[in-house]
C-alpha cells in the first residue's frame, strides 16, 4: 500500500512563526507598559495632554513640516523619558522595603532626566512657535501644501492619546486587546473620516469606510471587542478627526 505523501515544510516554518509570535508580544508588551504609565502616572497623562495639545497648535500657527518634526521628537522624547522613570521607580520599589538613600537617589535622577528632556521640549517649542509667528505671512500661509501630512500624522496621534486616556479612565483590557473602547477602529474611522473631509469625494469615502468597517469588524469577529466598544471606538476616531478638521478650516489652513 503507497503511503500518503508528507506535505513539503520549511526548515525555517516555525522559526518564522516563533519570531512573528515574538515580535507582536513584544509589541503588545511595549503598548501595555504605555497603558500602564498612563493609568498610574498622572505626569505621564499631562504629557499626553500636553502633546495633543501642542500638536494641534502646529496645525493652528501653519508651522513647517520640519519643525513639526522636532516637536515630534521633542514629545517623544519625554514621553520615553517617562516610561524609563516608571520602569525604574517600579524596580526600585519591588527591590527595596526600607528607605535606603540609594533608592531615592535612583528615583531623584530618573525623574532628573525627565525634568531635562521636558525642559529642552520647551525650548524646542518655543523656537518652533516663535519661528512660525514671527514668519507670518507668505512663508507660513504659502506652506498650505505641506498641512495635508501633517494633519494625517496629528490626527492619528490624537486618535491614539485619546484612545490611550479612554481606556485609562475605563481601566478595563489591555493597550491591544480589549477595552471599553477599541482602538484599531478609533484609528481606523479616524483615516477614514479625514480621507474623506479632505478629498471630499464620494468613492474615496466609501472606500476608505469600507477598509475602517473592516478592521472594525475583525475586533468583533476575533472577539477582542465587543460591537459597543467598536461603535465608541469608531466613533471617537471620527470625531477627533472631524472636530481637527474643522478647527483648521476655520482658521484658513485647508
Amino acid at each position: 500500500m503507497k503511503q500518503p505523501e508528507k506535505p513539503e515544510t520549511r526548515p525555517d516554518a516555525g522559526y518564522v512563526q516563533i519570531g512573528q509570535t515574538k515580535f507582536w508580544s513584544s509589541f503588545h508588551y511595549a503598548l501595555q507598559g504605555i497603558l500602564y504609565a498612563a493609568k498610574t502616572q498622572p505626569n505621564m497623562r499631562v504629557h499626553l495632554l500636553i502633546a495633543a495639545l501642542v500638536l494641534l497648535a502646529t496645525l493652528w500657527l501653519r508651522i513647517g513640516r520640519a519643525y513639526v518634526a522636532v516637536i515630534v521628537i521633542a514629545i517623544a522624547l519625554v514621553l520615553a523619558l517617562e516610561l524609563v522613570n516608571t520602569a525604574v521607580e517600579a524596580i526600585v520599589d519591588f527591590l527595596t522595603v526600607a528607605h535606603h538613600p540609594l533608592a531615592k537617589t535612583a528615583k531623584d535622577a530618573s525623574a532628573g532626566a525627565v525634568l531635562i528632556a521636558t525642559i529642552a521640549a520647551v525650548a524646542v517649542g518655543f523656537l518652533a512657535f516663535y519661528q512660525g509667528i514671527q514668519s507670518g505671512g507668505e512663508r507660513v500661509y504659502t506652506a498650505i501644501a505641506e498641512v495635508p501630512s501633517n494633519l494625517a500624522l496629528i490626527v492619528l496621534a490624537v486618535a491614539a492619546i485619546t484612545t490611550i486616556f479612554a481606556k485609562a479612565y475605563f481601566g478595563r483590557g489591555s493597550a491591544l486587546q480589549g477595552g471599553a473602547v477599541s482602538g484599531h477602529a478609533a484609528l481606523a474611522f479616524a483615516a477614514a473620516t479625514m480621507l474623506a473631509l479632505l478629498y471630499q469625494h464620494p468613492l474615496a469615502a466609501v472606500l476608505g469606510y469600507f477598509v475602517a468597517f473592516l478592521v472594525a469588524q475583525s475586533r468583533v469577529e476575533g472577539r477582542i471587542h465587543s460591537i459597543v466598544e467598536v461603535a465608541w471606538g469608531s466613533a471617537l476616531g471620527s470625531l477627533v478627526a472631524l472636530a481637527i478638521y474643522l478647527l483648521v478650516r476655520r482658521h484658513g489652513v485647508l
